[in-house]
């Protein structure tokens, strides 16, 4: 094993400190790496000569350090790119209807809500119930017996009685029959795009009217 005086690559540590401190940063890059292995090499003991494999570990090593600056620097191009072409995409989808899980839909000025129940298995009997904010059922639709699968349903905007109900949120409760007994469904509703948000982690955000915010990688479909 060499022995080798770590002055000098004491001091190469003292001026990273500082510059630490300075840029408040915390990696030892390549440059201070590279000074640091010259340091060694320079101080070390002529009788006792570094080993031709640790020197080579260490070049090995600020090979690698070097490698993946490079490919960090690469990935976070592409990253960039790919951010800036999803923000470009989700901002053409401002105005346009998409298809989105939800146990609420809104009713809008055109007087109808339409939606789709997920059915896992064949039923006897599927129902889709709206709700108003008051706990009421206004509405219950029977689709018969369906197969497992996506159920369109649409709702007109009326109550049991014929009459049209106010604009604004309603509660879809989907059910189907099956031997052991009745089983709520999940259900999608469509809604209208309002705008596109951008996260700080570069996450895609749609403002759906009167429905709040869902991440675009949760549209099931877009019209």
């Amino acid at each position: 094993m060499s022995t080798v005086n770590n002055t000098a690559a004491a001091d190469v540590l003292s001026q990273y400190r500082f510059k630490n401190e300075t840029n408040k940063s915390e990696e030892l890059g390549k440059n201070e790496f590279m000074e640091l292995m010259i340091a060694q090499l320079k101080n070390q003991n002529p009788l006792e000569p570094q080993d031709n494999g640790d020197f080579i570990a260490q070049l090995a090593q600020f090979s690698s350090l070097e490698e993946m600056q490079q490919l960090s620097g690469s990935v976070d191009n592409v990253v960039g790119e790919f951010r800036s072409t999803q923000a470009l995409q989700a901002s053409a989808m401002v105005g346009r209807t998409v298809l989105v899980p939800s146990p609420t839909g809104v009713l809008g000025a055109s007087g109808q809500m339409e939606g789709v129940v997920g059915v896992p298995a064949t039923t006897s009997s599927l129902r889709v119930s709206v709700v108003n904010q008051a706990g009421e059922r206004v509405r219950q639709m029977d689709l018969g017996p369906a197969q497992a699968g996506q159920v369109s349903f649409a709702w007109d905007g009326k109550n049991s009685a014929g009459e049209t109900m106010p604009p604004g949120a309603y509660q879809i409760i989907a059910e189907g029959s099956y031997p052991q007994g009745n089983e709520q469904l999940g259900t999608l509703v469509s809604a209208n795009v309002d705008s596109v948000s951008l996260g700080g982690k570069g996450g895609v955000t749609l403002n759906l009217a009167g429905m709040g915010s869902i991440a675009l990688s949760d549209v099931q479909q877009i019209n």
